[in-house]
Order: structure tokens, then sequence, then C-alpha cells
């Protein structure tokens, strides 16, 4: 294992794309202290701004641990295809931006677009997240293509923008436009949705546990479900079964919890 530890709290961005298992791959403590990185507009090492403890021999997949807050670090895990990086503490914007492969876990919270383009691999975050994640970046239409996103807190707006296959998990509330321009994959929401659950989604499923706002308008009821299935997991309802988005040919299905949207019994008299 490898572990790096900040030498002082950061007050302006790091962008530290080689925080790495597949970039520190078989290096030694030295070779790794010489990677390069940004703090603000200038290039530093690693050894400059972390302190470094490191196993006698290299690994072919090390684990890499940090500990601290690394808040204002971007792009732990970026294109990462194998190994484990574990953040004891906070974490920040991009972890896991084009991850291959893998497992990030963090202990607390992180920045936007986390698990932003994808591919495969699993992260997992104890606390809250930002808003975009496991989504595309602005001007692309590629997000999240596999894999699997846990946040255990709450999440911001647009999560899974885009997405293309995979799991989002959120275990607390989500912003708006959850799902938009969603192809495929799946999203399980816990807790409640501020609102605009699918906009332009075009297939894939979403499944919201708590309470909405309202319908978009151009979604239409299909039925009442008793129970919904994510990844084998069997979701006890009911939900009512919303078609959509049909302002875009769409179909893909909102699952919204009957007991927590009695707001919504109105829509069973078009069953």
């Amino acid at each position: 294992m490898i572990t790096l530890t900040p030498r002082q709290l950061f007050t302006v961005p790091i962008d530290a794309e080689c925080i790495s298992p597949n970039i520190f791959a078989e290096k030694t403590a030295s070779e790794i202290a010489h990677l390069p990185v940004w703090e603000g507009n200038r290039q530093k090492t690693l050894g400059e701004l972390f302190k470094m403890t490191h196993q006698k021999a290299p690994a072919e997949n090390p684990t890499i641990r940090i500990s601290g807050d690394v808040g204002k670090v971007r792009r732990i895990g970026a294109k990462m295809a194998s190994g484990k990086i574990i953040v004891e503490g906070n974490a920040g914007m991009h972890l896991g931006e084009e991850m291959r492969g893998g497992t990030i876990n963090v202990t607390g919270n992180v920045g936007s677009w986390a698990g932003c383009m994808m591919k495969n691999g699993t992260i997992e975050v104890m606390g809250s997240a930002g808003d975009y994640i496991g989504a595309a970046y602005r001007g692309s239409t590629l997000g999240m293509k596999g894999g699997t996103i846990t946040i255990r807190g709450d999440a911001g707006n647009e999560v899974g923008c885009f997405m293309r296959k995979g799991l989002i998990r959120i275990h607390g509330n989500a912003g708006q436009f959850a799902g938009i321009h969603m192809k495929n994959g799946a999203i399980h929401i816990k807790g409640n949705s501020e609102g605009r659950l699918g906009a332009q989604m075009l297939g894939g499923k979403i499944v919201l546990c708590g309470h909405i706002p309202s319908v978009l308008p151009t979604f239409t009821i299909e039925d009442v479900k008793p129970n919904v299935k994510i990844d084998g997991e069997r979701i006890e309802g009911p939900f009512y079964m919303f078609l959509g988005d049909l302002a875009e040919n769409g179909n893909g299905r909102l699952y919204l919890s009957q007991k927590q949207n009695t707001h919504l019994e109105t829509y069973e008299t078009l069953l």
C-alpha cells in the first residue's frame, strides 16, 4: 500500500490525475514522488505536496491510501483501470473521471463530476456529492457507460446526464434533472428528488423511493407496479410507472413511490 498525506491544507485547486494505481504501478518511491502535479498555475511534484510512505517492493496493482482532506485535489483516479484508491476524508472534483476499472472508496464528501464519463469500475462515497455525477462533459453526449457509483449521502443536479449504461445509487436526496438525456442504465434514488426527473430521457430506468413535487407533462402513466428490480435487487413499492420523455420519443421509465407521492393519485384515473 502507498499512503499519501497532504503536507498542508490546500487552498487552491490541485490537478493530480497522476494519483492512479495504473500510474503508480511498479514505480519506486522516488519515481512516484517526482510525478508532476499542478497547484493552481504552478507545476510541482507529488512529493512536494504529499508525504509518502511506500511498500518495500513496487506492486503491479498498488492500493493508494490518501489520509487527510483533499477536497481541493481534482482528478484522483482519472482513467484508472485497476487497483484501489481509499480516500480518508473529502475528495475534489472529477474523481474517477473516465474510469475503466478498479475501486475508489471515499469516507467523506466529493465534488462535482465524480465518475463522469466512466466506463467501468466502482466508486463508493460515504458522504455527499456535488453536481453531474456520472455525467458527460458540457458539449459531449458520452455519459457514464458502465460501472457502479454509490453515494451514501445526497447528490446535486443532473445526476447521470447522458448516461448510457451502468448503475447510480443515491441513498439520500437528489437535486433537479436527475437522468436528463439518459439513454440507458439505472438510477436509484432512495430519498427525495427536487424535480424534473428524467427530462429528455430516451431510455433506461429511474426509481425514486421518496417524494417528487411533480412529474413532467411529457411523461404518461402506464401502470402501478408492486415492486421493481435494479441490478438483481427487488425494491418493494408500490410504484407509479411513467413512460417518456414523449417530447423526445423516449421510452424511459420512471418508478415513483406511490406512498410518498399521494398527490399523484389523480393519474390513476388514466389507467
